[in-house]
């Protein structure tokens, strides 16, 4: 599956949490004691934005501690904008994205960065689609006349399409069909919605694959890849206005186009719960739960987002978090277990349970572990003590990420790409902040329920051996 890097962001955040939690006592009550003297949100880069003519919207996040730059384009357009018969074709647009432009030639953009001392790479999501470099501050107006001509001016070739479909597909294989828990996801998601396009691999299926052409890929970059579809992002060691003036002489000449209007695709109300079991080749069995589960869309009113997200943390944060703490270590049902949940998306979400069962135990018994945890919470509650805990925790992630440019701007894109704000960053942390044991206690009781249950389970077959070769040269 195409990584998303504003998730992988994410889950480092979630590491240094973990290692925040390794701390000897001490430390950690000062580390807390620290946060606790923040009266805000832990201090980042100063944030000035423009809208270009054409409809183009610039970040500038201002942060002069190094001499670099990150410098990100994403566009509106991901997995969730896509049709039946030509999924996974926002991934392989990506792709074709560095295979040349009118005064480019294929593979010249990579090496063109290369050679500034820089880095760059690419990531499709069900949300979007993002390019990024980073380099130093003198090579901005190259990198950003780089970025522009191919929003501009790509090429789709025949030829180095029907090349580079078939490294799509040896991504598919090498990341989801040889991975059984990957198909197990895969097909938890097919089962868990019916309308939304969500519902469907970012990668895509492999029979759309197939017939995917090179015209499909030329029709999703005329449709979704202009500039008012598009958002600049640049952190770093850098003036606003001198970013600006740049903006419009490389994107602001861009024309822009009309935007074709999305249709909702509404996912119809869930009537019981769905189970799907998948037969693939793995060591251990492994089972799924996945719940139905709101999204943030205001950052006022939608406050069962925050309290899921506490919920999550509680569940799954670090070796102390329940699942491991009861699950794994006291009772012994499993040998692995998690929970996931993510706040922010375009379309609908599922709140994740997960495990694999220990020795002489079964999936049904890893299932019916990971569903008492949340009943004991719904009748329960949360100790004041472990709630503390769990937000210091998560606040200390917040200060860890926010010390990378890189990092932040991801988060302030991801955040406006889904239809929030950059400027929400810090009244979203304050609401997780202000999340009582109450709150946790009433989503658990809440959205947990058969009806909005889909449990996708691994039936282990015996494993035989692909072809050697080498893993495909894959961009993510």
């Amino acid at each position: 599956m195409p990584i998303d890097f504003l998730r992988t962001a994410r889950r480092r955040a979630a590491a240094a949490r973990r290692r925040l939690a390794r701390v000897p006592a001490p430390a950690f009550l000062a580390a807390a004691s620290a946060l606790a003297l923040l009266a805000g949100t832990p201090a980042q880069a100063q944030t000035s934005e423009r809208t270009l003519a054409n409809g183009m919207k610039v970040l500038v996040l201002e942060d002069h501690r190094a001499p670099t730059v990150a410098h990100m384009v994403w566009y509106r357009a991901g997995s969730i904008d896509e049709v039946n018969g030509k999924t996974g074709v926002a991934h392989v647009l990506e792709h074709m994205m560095f295979k040349g432009t009118r005064s480019l030639a294929a593979g010249e953009f990579s090496k063109r960065v290369a050679a500034m001392g820089g880095r760059e790479n690419a990531f499709t999501s069900r949300d979007y689609t993002g390019y990024f470099q980073q380099i130093h501050r003198d090579r901005l107006p190259d990198v950003m006349g780089l970025e522009a001509e191919r929003m501009a001016n790509l090429l789709l070739s025949r030829e180095e399409f029907d090349k580079e479909i078939r490294v799509v597909m040896e991504e598919r294989r090498w990341r989801t069909e040889d991975r059984a828990q990957s198909l197990v996801i895969e097909q938890l998601m097919a089962t868990a919605f019916t309308a939304s396009p969500v519902r469907a691999p970012v990668v895509g299926w492999m029979s759309d694959l197939e017939s995917m052409s090179v015209d499909d890929a030329r029709e999703w970059y005329e449709r979704w890849y202009t500039p008012s579809n598009a958002l600049l992002v640049v952190a770093g060691d850098v003036e606003p206005a001198k970013v600006f003036a740049l903006a419009e002489s490389t994107y602001g000449k861009i024309p822009a186009r009309a935007l074709p209007p999305r249709k909702p695709q509404s996912e119809p109300a869930q009537r019981g719960v769905r189970r799907v079991w998948v037969k693939a080749p793995a060591e251990n069995p492994y089972v799924v739960l996945g719940f139905r589960a709101p999204t943030l869309r205001d950052v006022d009113k939608d406050t069962d987002a925050y309290a899921l997200e506490i919920l999550s943390a509680i569940l799954s944060l670090d070796e102390n978090g329940r699942l491991t703490r009861e699950v794994v270590r006291g009772q012994r049902i499993a040998n692995r277990a998690d929970a996931g949940y993510d706040m922010t998306s375009r379309g609908p979400a599922l709140f994740m349970m997960s495990g694999v069962p220990a020795d002489g135990k079964t999936t049904d018994d890893v299932e019916r572990a990971l569903r008492e945890q949340v009943r004991r919470i719904a009748a329960e509650g949360v100790r004041e003590d472990e709630l503390r805990r769990v937000k210091t925790q998560y606040v200390a992630g917040e200060v860890y990420k926010r010390d990378s440019i890189f990092a932040q701007a991801m988060e302030a894109a991801g955040l406006e790409i889904v239809g929030l704000s950059h400027r929400d960053e810090d009244r979203i942390l304050e609401k997780v902040r202000a999340v009582t044991s109450a709150q946790v206690q009433d989503v658990a009781r809440r959205w947990f329920d058969e009806d909005a249950l889909t449990v996708a389970t691994l039936l282990p077959q015996p494993i035989t051996q692909r072809p050697a070769g080498p893993a495909p040269a894959l961009r993510h």
